[in-house]
């Protein structure tokens, strides 16, 4: 194989013009990890804050975004004895200069699982994430039990839809924030009640919740915070949370924040779920490479239901 590759890299912050697609060489896979040919790059809203420098720490330019990656692996490091070449697998790569918006990409072993054998191998690419970060919100740091009132925001987005169908497992009374050209599919995914934030404040429109997972963040922190029942739980996953955990504490109320940590076995547990049709991850549209940045300018205008995904 040929030792250079494509991949989109930034070298300054800013908006998705930074996002340039040009020629690099092939990484070479380190002890305990995979070299993986990219089928798929899942694009996440994510990408575009660590893009735009709004949490600069974390990135080291230049750089190559992507957290959630599907492929086949084509190599192996030193002591991977899990994978070989040709297994298709997806997974999280961890921040750092090496990101899934590329042709190859070297992959930690531990963060990878086998991909369902009933999900188009590029799509695979847009699970991880968002699968993730639902099950440690409401299977981990909520722990969801039948019965509990979970109310979802954006729940046609990327993790929210996959959490509508999380909690509905889980055996909750589940409870969503969008659109209405939305409703119908959410109501197929499990979704019990409907608010369409668009023409009405969700605040006066549910009864007292027992969870509230925020994908939105900003002004929806403080007006979650209005829904819950004493005791309740607030689950941020914005980068602008709105609220915090001395907020709610002064009312009688808990929040906390969640990440999405790559895991091996629990991505294993989400491919048993796809395999067995307990759970479906939509992606609206796949963009080529070289549209890295149309993608992003797409998931800022926070229109997309479901995912996005990149393709070489």
């Amino acid at each position: 194989m040929s030792t250079r590759m494509h991949a989109v890299v930034q070298t300054s912050f800013g908006g998705p013009e930074v996002l340039a697609y040009t020629e690099t060489d092939v990484p070479e896979p380190g002890p305990g990890e995979v070299l993986l040919r990219v089928a798929g790059a899942g694009v996440n809203p994510g990408d575009a804050v660590l893009r735009a420098g709004r949490v600069p720490e974390l990135v080291t330019l230049p750089w190559t975004p992507g957290n959630d990656v599907s492929g086949v692996v084509e190599r192996v490091g030193e002591g991977v004895t899990r994978f070989v070449p040709g297994d298709q697998v997806y997974g999280m790569l961890a921040v750092s200069r090496r990101g899934a918006y590329a042709e190859f990409t070297a992959v930690s072993a531990d963060a990878l699982a086998f991909a369902p054998k009933n999900l188009d191998l590029a799509h695979a690419g847009a699970v991880p994430l968002v699968a993730v970060t639902a099950w440690q919100a409401l299977a981990v740091l909520a722990r969801v039990r039948p019965g509990d009132r979970v109310l979802i925001h954006a729940a046609a987005g990327g993790v929210g839809h996959v959490a509508v169908q999380l909690a509905k497992e889980l055996g909750a009374h589940v409870i969503g924030t969008a659109r209405a050209a939305n409703h119908d599919r959410l109501r197929k995914l499990g979704a019990d009640e409907l608010i369409d934030h668009t023409v009405t404040d969700f605040e006066t429109a549910v009864a007292p919740v027992d969870v509230v997972l925020d994908l939105v963040g900003g002004s929806y922190g403080p007006r979650s915070l209005d829904v819950l029942r004493p005791g309740g739980l607030l689950i941020g996953a914005s980068i602008d949370p709105g609220t915090d955990e001395e907020q709610a504490a002064a009312r009688g109320l808990r929040y906390t924040w969640v990440t999405a940590e790559p895991s091996s076995d629990l991505l294993q547990q989400v491919t048993g779920r796809i395999e067995t049709g307990r759970l479906r991850v939509h992606v609206q549209r796949t963009y080529r490479l070289a549209e890295a940045a149309e993608a992003h300018r797409a998931i800022e205008a926070r229109r997309t239901t479901g995912k996005i995904v990149l393709v070489p």
